[in-house]
């Protein structure tokens, strides 16, 4: 179970990726779907002792060997989680229906398990759907685009510098997307890497793929990263890689199951990064 804290691309559905694809402008930051941004030296250049490496493999990180930090993005960096699904549930409501978040948890994290045009073609019957698709995408734009990074995200990024610890960002939304915000929130520097699945549903989490890229890219050992997601579909990508998994859930997923996870947090603000250090320390005695 989950020790809780004391105190209180968006999910990318079968086409949404495509969706936001068609609609958004490629400018000169897309590039390479896994290419490093000002990956350091750092980053993979010191090898774990052999004592430490026993530690990692068998009981997750200790303060000592964590030289990594693995964020998702969307919902974990910028909330986009919530103008993603208001924007849908908005749709739903012009046409006479209800979207609940039953149905959206499905795609939270990952790439299809729900085609919401589809299941809107179901209650209401035909639609267009270009049309409606464009209207939809315009309203999560709007709405995202006023997302600042969450409580406590800047933070955890500036120490890590301090403490020379690698930082990546790992999601299954696409690279164009994240780049987008990024340089609206000026913050691309901050991240040594970024992968993505760009629509690619073999990569997606669940599945611990797009994490064990990073831990390779950066050359890390799974107990020398901690990662941090906001849903149920993020958080077991990250087990399902061997990783020491924090959950920060957002509005749209705090009432999600995420009791696979190691520690759950309302806010990063409420956690300094060397008290978690200090806690994932404590796991690995265990």
């Amino acid at each position: 179970m989950p020790e809780p804290l004391a105190g209180s691309p968006p999910g990318v559905a079968d086409g949404e990726d495509e969706d936001r694809d068609q609609y958004e402008a490629r400018d000169h930051l897309e590039g390479d779907r896994h290419s490093a941004v000002g990956l350091q030296p750092r980053c993979g250049d010191a090898e774990a002792g052999e004592d430490s490496h026993h530690r990692i493999l068998h009981h997750g990180p200790s303060v000592a060997a964590v030289r990594g930090l693995l964020f998702d993005f969307d919902g974990l960096i910028v909330d986009t989680e919530t103008p993603s699904f208001a924007s849908w549930q908005e749709i739903y409501r012009q046409h006479g229906q209800e979207l609940v978040l039953e149905r959206w948890a499905a795609v939270i994290g990952t790439i299809g398990g729900f085609e919401p045009l589809d299941y809107l073609e179901e209650l209401a019957g035909p639609i267009d759907r270009d049309a409606v698709g464009a209207r939809r995408h315009e309203h999560e734009l709007a709405l995202a685009e006023v997302e600042e990074l969450r409580p406590g995200l800047l933070e955890y990024l500036e120490r890590a510098r301090e403490l020379d610890l690698c930082t990546a960002i790992v999601s299954s939304s696409s690279r164009s997307w994240i780049d987008r915000h990024l340089a609206r929130l000026e913050r691309a520097e901050h991240f040594d890497l970024i992968v993505t699945a760009d629509g690619d549903r073999a990569r997606a989490k669940p599945r611990p793929t797009l994490y064990l890229e990073a831990l390779e890219r950066l050359g890390l050992d799974s107990g020398e990263a901690i990662a941090f997601e906001d849903s149920p579909n993020g958080v077991r990508a990250a087990k399902a890689a061997g990783l020491y998994c924090v959950a920060v859930p957002n509005g749209v997923t705090v009432s999600l199951g995420l009791e696979e996870a190691d520690l759950v947090v309302d806010s990063l603000a409420e956690l300094p990064l060397a008290e978690l250090l200090r806690r994932a320390g404590k796991n690995s005695s265990q």
